[in-house]
């Protein structure tokens, strides 16, 4: 199964916004995440409904962010872009009338309700601004000429 990684471009773009003075096209903001316009436009659609960014049509225009890092959070960012599945693995239903399936579905059920929970509120945890205060800090422990990210 393929991982899911809109939550992580996400952080990354939204990082990225807050960085730079200027809006981010979502041109731009493809070529970065190696991905296509209209998927960004797809993704950043969640974060801008939930008023994390705006966007603006026309010369000029393009993504901005509109609430300091310090007040959005990871859990916030999840739920903006609809939720994805945080588990690849899941009950099975191949012999619903198997008490033994019975049996570990809801061993599995459980433990994954748990497991859910906890990393919910890990993510609630976490604001986007603490994550860039550890990008900065690693960056100021390198020479300008070797940080590469294409923003």
């Amino acid at each position: 199964m393929r991982n899911d990684s809109r939550l992580s471009r996400m952080l990354h773009v939204l990082i990225h916004m807050d960085k730079h003075q200027h809006s981010a096209t979502s041109e731009m903001i493809a070529k970065m995440l190696n991905t296509n316009p209209v998927v960004v436009r797809r993704t950043m659609a969640g974060l801008r409904e939930q008023g994390y960014v705006r966007s603006e049509k026309g010369h000029g225009g393009g993504w901005t962010l509109v609430r300091p890092l310090s007040d959005i959070t990871l859990l916030d960012v999840y739920r903006a872009i609809g939720e994805p599945h945080l588990f690849a693995i899941g009950p099975a239903d191949d012999q619903p009338e198997c008490l033994v399936e019975q049996a570990v579905n809801v061993a599995l059920g459980d433990a994954m309700k748990e497991a859910r929970a906890l990393l919910l509120q890990r993510l609630g945890g976490v604001t986007l601004d603490k994550i860039a205060a550890d990008f900065e800090a690693k960056l100021a422990t390198r020479p300008a000429t070797s940080y590469s990210c294409a923003s």
